[in-house]
């Protein structure tokens, strides 16, 4: 039995992994884009077997060169945020503060300590913390992406069909965006007054 090598053309490859890292770089400011290439390639070199047999599929190779490259991004943002000792909201703690929003502040406050099978969690301090970040950054979202945030995350309405789905779903992380540009400036502000 033989067993057939296959060539890979490192040419697209390396131009799909230096846009990738650009599009990481932009999202994770805190990693350089070729810092980013750098690991998508060296990933990429590791699954060079993979990499042989679907080079001819650019989207596969695309969702490879994501997902090394937002790997690398999240290690690094967890050893800044551990260096820097600043916290930053997930997406899924925007989500989270958002369904928090069905509650009144006085009801969200007699849940403090408890379990809350309608927010799936312990309401905690940060929950409230993330819910004062949240309608603040909510004002700062383009039109569309509030309605959309609110619709299917705080009214829990369903989404009409699948883009508005993958909107949803841009709208809050445009929010973690935004919560985590407000916890940044009040540290500024605070280190600079």
């Amino acid at each position: 039995m033989t067993t057939e090598v296959v060539e890979i053309d490192w040419v697209p490859i390396i131009e799909l992994a230096g846009k990738v890292a650009r599009e990481v770089a932009v999202r994770w400011r805190v990693v350089g884009a070729d810092d980013v290439k750098q690991e998508i390639l060296l990933h990429m070199m590791e699954e060079k077997h993979l990499i042989a047999k679907y080079q001819g599929d650019e989207e596969l190779l695309r969702k490879i060169s994501w997902t090394a490259g937002k790997r690398y991004a999240a290690k690094e943002r967890a050893h800044y945020d551990l260096m820097d000792d600043q916290y930053y909201y997930t997406p899924d703690e925007a989500r989270l503060a958002l369904r928090s929003f069905l509650y009144t502040d006085e009801e969200l406050g007699d849940l403090l300590g408890k379990e809350d099978d309608l927010l799936r969690c312990r309401v905690t301090d940060n929950l409230v913390s993330a819910r004062i970040d949240a309608t603040d950054a909510l004002n700062r979202l383009s039109k569309d992406y509030k309605e959309v945030a609110m619709r299917v995350f705080v009214y829990g309405l369903p989404p009409r069909d699948e883009a508005e789905r993958r909107k949803s779903y841009r709208a809050v992380d445009a929010l973690a965006l935004q919560m985590n540009r407000a916890i940044r400036t009040r540290k500024k502000v605070e280190n600079d007054g």
